[in-house]
């Protein structure tokens, strides 16, 4: 029997914060968690975008609670101010969804002075989750569920070089990104095991998601002629934003989920379908590479795992 978003549990009484909650994939897993009850917190860089996203879901759900939460994920400043202003608002967080993301970006550095895509990805969500680990970490049935992407099989951290200077490429760096997502959630996950945390972190991707945040990835390819070619494959594999967001509710609301568990569709290539256990790479579950990979993103980002 295939999983669907009539078997997400109730979630009356839990609040859940989404990072890229304004479209594609975070506002549909948005929608749903705010229609079996949840108070919604969209977490976005533009505020505009977000209300524009809360009337969407009040269109299926009048009585949805959803607020906007401003997180600029590029900027480590605003990342830790805007954890330090949901900390007071929310005390008690029993998901947080790090689902925001960008793909497929020219070169180009944050203000941090990090690779935009690894910056903004992993770094940003690096920052925010450790900052709120006092709000779920021992949270009843908390979750923090990280949305990597099949790119991660193609990818590699580049521990010498994390901004790829002199050898950078727009597919190269999205790899990296996405890898970094992934490993981030399962040495989360051993991390709050070894404190007893009653909170886990899991990880999901899409498989081919439809949504805007492959267009100027696929806009890109025109000026070499494969803006057509790439469109029409792209269509072959790919399902709607509100299918490619099963993984992501099934990660974060599952009673079988487990902590250090991956899910993706379960079709050919895991491109499309329903949430299945999904395939990760040795190099992604390597436990020394994991600690060397936490111990970059601590040097990168001036935090650890006992910063409050």
């Amino acid at each position: 029997m295939k999983w669907t978003h009539a078997n997400i549990p109730d979630q009356h009484g839990r609040v859940a914060v989404i990072t890229g909650a304004n479209s594609g994939i975070g506002l549909e897993a948005a929608r749903e968690l705010a229609g079996k009850g949840a108070t919604v917190v969209l977490a976005c860089r533009t505020e505009s975008k977000a209300l524009a996203a809360m009337a969407d879901i009040r269109t299926s759900y009048p009585d949805a609670r959803l607020e906007f939460h401003a997180l600029d994920l590029a900027s480590q400043k605003k990342v830790r101010a805007s954890a330090a202003a949901l900390k007071a608002r929310h005390p008690r967080i029993d998901l947080l969804i790090n689902n925001a993301g960008v793909m497929w970006l020219e070169q180009g550095l944050t203000e941090d002075g990090f690779e935009q895509q690894f910056g903004t990805n992993h770094l940003g969500h690096f920052t925010f989750t450790l900052l709120l680990r006092d709000c779920f970490a021992h949270v009843e049935g908390a979750r923090v569920v990280s949305v990597s992407s099949l790119a991660h099989r193609g990818g590699r951290i580049h521990f010498d070089n994390p901004t790829l200077a002199g050898e950078y490429g727009r597919h190269k760096a999205y790899c990296q990104s996405k890898l970094a997502n992934l490993m981030f959630a399962l040495e989360l996950n051993r991390h709050l095991a070894a404190d007893g945390a009653k909170a886990i972190s899991v990880a999901c991707h899409p498989g081919g998601s439809n949504t805007n945040l492959v267009e100027p990835g696929i806009a890109s390819q025109a000026r070499f002629g494969f803006g057509t070619l790439t469109r029409f494959f792209w269509g072959m594999f790919t399902q709607s934003a509100s299918k490619g967001a099963l993984p992501t509710l099934y990660a974060a609301t599952a009673p079988s989920v487990g902590g250090g568990d991956y899910y993706g569709p379960d079709g050919p290539f895991e491109a499309i379908g329903y949430p299945k256990p999904a395939f990760i790479r040795r190099y992604a579950s390597d436990t020394e590479l994991g600690a060397k990979f936490w111990a970059l993103s601590e040097q990168l980002t001036g935090m650890n795992w006992t910063t409050k």
